[in-house]
This record gives C-alpha cells, structure tokens and sequence, in this order.
C-alpha cells in the first residue's frame, strides 16, 4: 500500500517518522510550502478519526493570536489550518483510507 507523509524537515518527529517508513518509498509532501486545502484537511481528520483540535499544534503562538481555542468551530479550525499549516499537528502518515499522527514516531507502524 502506498504512503504519502505530511513532512516537515525541521521536526525531529517527523524526521524520525520519515526513517521509519523510508523502505517504503512515501510520497513526502512538505506541507508547509505545500498547504493542505480545507478539503484535504478534513478528509485527513476522517482517516484520523479525531475532531480538528486534535490535529493541530494548540501550543504554538499562532493558535493563540487567532483566538482559537477547543471551542472554536471545526469550519474556523480546518480554514486556520489551510490558511497557516505550521498549525498542523506532524507528522501525519497516510495509507489508503487510514493516517496516523507520527507521535510517537512508531505510531506509524500501525499502518504498515
């Protein structure tokens, strides 16, 4: 089956992921020059099965200058995340139907 990881080269976690599934040959889409459309974004949540809160980085300082917060709407979610994708929780691992969060990196072995 076929592997696309949503990569950012600055996160250990995802470097560490991306060592753990490189025999496989994944598609790597940089996904912060590469932004995910809302669309992408919430058929990612679905191959997840988590809420849109659950996929983002709540900790980081654009969270927080956007007023976000758990009670935000998942529409106002998904559209912060497109317009900011540094907002996305990585790495994010997908095969087929299915995708994991690579935290841990090993988490990913799930799908393998």
């Amino acid at each position: 089956m076929a592997l696309t990881i949503w990569h950012n080269p600055r996160c250990s976690k995802s470097r560490q992921t991306l060592a753990l599934i490189e025999a496989r040959e994944p598609t790597v889409r940089l996904y912060l020059t590469d932004a995910p459309s809302e669309a992408e974004l919430r058929a990612a949540a679905t191959a997840l099965g988590v809420a849109p809160i659950k996929m983002m980085r709540t900790g980081e300082p654009q969270f927080k200058a956007e007023s976000l917060s758990q009670d935000s709407s998942e529409d106002t979610l998904f559209a912060a995340m497109a317009r900011m994708p540094k907002l996305i929780e990585r790495p994010i691992v997908f095969a087929g139907e299915k995708a994991v969060i690579g935290r841990p990196p090993e988490a990913v072995l799930s799908l393998l």
